[in-house]
């Protein structure tokens, strides 16, 4: 097959500099004349079998004693000038000839004919043992840690935790290869499955799966790890989502999860690339608490379809009543039934309500969400409102056909639960108005009682004054919970505020996209999508002239690795004719 034009003339140039070289240094390059019956000169430091003796370093003889001639007695190329030491780096194969420089694989410098250099000899990380850029990978130029190259190409590279074939957000694998949220992604290629919380296998997103649907245990129904406290003190659990007080923790971060390459490590550390704040000194624009939902039927639906009849507790009385709990939470943590024996104005027993926040089949459908609360201006209030509190349409019994909807097509007769872990400031302010009963619960003891089925009432509790009451300690961490029941089919309002609810939480954001080139980056246009000649993902420059990879379909003719004209290879990777001496 005929040479292409590429190849013709890098064949020309490459006659050309080899005339150059002997135009140049008209003196014959000694050869290496070995005794008869032995093998080729070895280069090994460990032997001097098999070579001449006699002669002197620098005359381009390989001889007993020296592990290198390069045919002179010069130091710093390579070849040291007793010819007893070859530098780092260096190869020195022929006698008599310069040594070449291959460069220092892993001394995290780009040299020679690297084409990568992460200041390791591990493959599998983009750059090979032998510092040669691995498929998938983008590495920068003048040495450093190696990023994916792009997201849909069937290799999991860098930061991503996922490759489904495109770069497509909203199905699992995000645009970045990062999985999103409650997805798992177990096969390269493949489409992206939603996760099952509650299977108790951990997997996808998951941080944890205990297989319940209870708050306060270690592990959300969302699948999240949660902090450990009891009376203030607290286990420091790195994924739960809260750090400890300053001079406490040992976590430099803690964004509530344990993934890598997000900024805070599996092992709550912070990562390069990225800028960490703590939420105290820029608190969010919102909170979102997982809260649990349990839907009931009313007392007045008779038993069917192999339920029995509606819970003796909804849609059966009316009027406020105070003490229907005790002050002091169960040991799983949930309110207690203060009557030992019989029943309350509004309520019917211990075994009825100690159904209202447990899971019991065929009694009530928990439904697991998020109860976001936002922002009030620039202070530290957060807020969450709804005039028409109606979490449950079409949900629960009425989604599985075992309940028909009542006044105003609304789902009524449903309890909730939602905690909060905060660090005691003495400054803190619990607000709630709605209905029908709430009970806040702080430090494990009942701060707020607003029992009964009843219109919308309002309750305030300003920690510090019953700081002695709830056991507070100021520095400590503590838990808040909220238990509200919906019982009656005339209307629902819940409003919660939390005002200096304020704990040391974690944000992190990536410094590449900031159009910034800040350390570690090689450059950052802002929108860092690889194109020819432009930055790239992970602010790393995409392919480009200077490469050492010949980009035909780029109109590149050669690359040797930079940007120099003079040399064989211009500034533009075009083929230069060489000039002969004369």
């Amino acid at each position: 097959m005929a040479n292409s034009p590429t190849r013709s003339r890098l064949a020309g140039l490459a006659l050309a500099s080899l005339l150059s070289l002997i135009a140049c240094d008209p003196t014959p390059v000694p050869t290496p004349t070995p005794d008869s019956g032995t093998s080729e000169p070895s280069t090994d430091a460990g032997t001097d079998a098999g070579l001449p003796t006699g002669g002197r370093c620098g005359d381009g003889i390989l001889q007993a004693g020296e592990v290198c001639d390069d045919g002179n007695t010069a130091a710093d190329d390579g070849c040291s000038a007793d010819c007893k030491e070859r530098a780092e780096g260096y190869t020195c194969e022929v006698p008599g000839v310069p040594c070449v420089f291959t460069g220092t694989c892993g001394n995290g410098q780009v040299e020679a004919a690297e084409t990568c250099d992460d200041a390791n000899t591990t493959a599998g990380d983009g750059c090979s043992a032998n510092c040669g850029t691995e498929a998938g990978w983008n590495c920068p130029s003048t040495g450093g840690r190696c990023v994916a190259a792009r997201c849909g190409d069937k290799i999991i590279a860098g930061d991503e935790e996922c490759e489904d074939g495109n770069a497509t957000a909203n199905d699992g694998c995000s645009a970045v290869c990062r999985l999103e949220e409650g997805w798992k992604c177990p096969t390269i290629g493949e489409k992206c499955t939603r996760t099952t919380c509650g299977d108790k296998i951990v997997e996808g997103t998951e941080e944890c799966d205990d297989g319940n649907n209870n708050l306060g245990d270690g592990c959300t129904p969302l699948c999240k790890r949660e902090p450990k406290c009891t009376n203030g003190t607290c286990e420091e659990v790195c994924g739960d989502g809260l750090m400890l007080p300053a001079g406490v923790s040992t976590e430099e971060c803690d964004d509530g999860n344990r993934r890598a390459n997000d900024g805070c490590s599996p092992d709550c550390k912070t990562e390069s690339g990225f800028v960490c704040t703590i939420t105290e000194s820029t608190p969010p624009q919102q909170v979102e608490l997982p809260i649990v939902y349990r839907d009931f039927r009313g007392y007045d639906l008779a038993a069917s379809g192999g339920l029995p009849r509606g819970h003796i507790d909804f849609e059966n009385a009316n009027g406020t009543e105070s003490g229907i709990v005790t002050s002091t939470l169960s040991s799983d943590g949930k309110p207690q039934y203060a009557k030992t024996s019989g029943s309350s104005s509004t309520t019917h027993g211990k075994e009825a309500f100690d159904q209202w926040y447990r899971d019991v089949a065929n009694v009530n459908v928990p439904v697991v969400d998020k109860l976001t609360l936002k922002r009030n201006g620039t202070s530290t209030s957060y807020v969450f409102e709804n005039t028409s509190f109606f979490p449950l349409d079409n949900k629960g019994w009425v989604a599985l056909g075992k309940e028909s909807s009542r006044s105003g097509g609304h789902n009524f007769s449903f309890t909730s639960e939602v905690r909060y872990w905060f660090e005691y400031k003495e400054t803190e302010v619990l607000d709630f108005y709605g209905d029908d009963d709430v009970w806040v619960f702080i430090n494990g003891r009942l701060a707020l009682d607003l029992g009964g089925v009843h219109g919308p009432l309002s309750g305030t509790i300003n920690l510090k004054s019953k700081a002695s009451e709830l056991g507070l300690v100021k520095g400590r961490i503590y838990e808040a919970v909220v238990f509200q029941a919906e019982r009656h089919t005339t209307g629902s309002q819940y409003k919660l505020t939390l005002t200096d609810f304020v704990t040391r939480r974690t944000e992190c954001r990536a410094t590449c996209g900031n159009k910034i080139v800040d350390p570690g980056e090689e450059c950052d246009d802002g929108i860092n999508n690889g194109d020819y000649g432009k930055c790239a993902r992970g602010c790393v420059w995409g392919p480009r002239c200077g490469d050492k990879v010949v980009q035909e379909d780029k109109g590149e003719e050669c690359d040797d690795g930079n940007k120099v004209g003079g040399d064989g290879c211009s500034a533009t990777c075009k083929v230069e004719l060489a000039l002969i001496p004369r």
